[in-house]
């Protein structure tokens, strides 16, 4: 009887810990779905749809970008990237890797761990990895200048208030084809934070701010820093060069 009433007291230890830990971050979620949790809008395809994005683009210095040939910094102090636009080369860092990653073809790519140059199954691994690094923090910091990619559909959006807002959807290319954003802009036409509908969030409509805007050495303009809820997203050593 003692060896099953242990294990019964046992059981009844783990249940209580796995409770104490998942309900709370339950409740929070159950909090955050129903408070910010919005369908996705619709909008209307067509001149006016694209004629807002070019606001935005002109906005942005897009010439400016389009010249600058090399952008550097790290995302959350975690990952580190040199990006030689022109070549479509980029240097992806994290942890004890440097994946040489050519956008162009990844086959070309090149991986190293602690300066040694890798083969095989792992250095594959580490390529599909600094594709999705670099697909997702790039996109932190250059997306507004994405909106005419091929695969990318425009909508204009009005809203509750009668501003209006760029519904972008990007149907292919990247690591989550099928994601959408809303962008909503201040009164120069600068973007001020977009709304999130994609594959990897669970609730549609988070809203993350662009702000901390820095124009780099090249003219680009850049930001530096993203609030999505609580949390806050950096972008450190910023750079950019013709």
């Amino acid at each position: 009887m003692k060896p099953k009433s242990k294990s019964k007291k046992t059981f009844k230890i783990v249940t209580g810990i796995i409770i104490f830990l998942t309900l709370p971050s339950l409740l929070f979620f159950g909090f955050v779905f129903f408070k910010y949790n919005q369908d996705l809008p619709t909008g209307i395809q067509g001149e006016k749809a694209d004629a807002l994005a070019l606001k935005m683009l002109d906005a942005l210095d897009y010439d400016a970008y389009k010249n600058t040939n090399y952008i550097e910094w790290t995302f959350k102090r975690r990952h580190h990237f040199e990006w030689k636009k022109n070549e479509n080369i980029c240097d992806v860092f994290w942890k004890e890797y440097r994946v040489n990653l050519n956008l162009k073809d990844y086959a070309l790519s090149n991986v190293y761990v602690h300066s040694f140059k890798m083969k095989g199954d792992m250095a594959e691994e580490l390529i599909d990895e600094a594709i999705k690094i670099f697909n997702n923090d790039s996109f932190w910091l250059v997306a507004p200048y994405k909106v005419f990619d091929e695969g990318v559909e425009r909508r204009l959006v009005t809203l509750d208030n009668n501003e209006e807002a760029l519904l972008v959807t990007y149907t292919s290319g990247g690591t989550t084809p099928g994601d959408s954003y809303l962008w909503l802009f201040d009164e120069t036409g600068k973007p001020k934070s977009f709304k999130m509908w994609t594959s990897i969030l669970p609730i549609g409509g988070l809203e993350a701010t662009w702000s901390d805007w820095i124009t780099t050495d090249g003219g680009a303009q850049l930001p530096t820093f993203h609030k999505l809820l609580v949390i806050g997203l950096e972008m450190d050593v910023v750079k950019g060069t013709e």
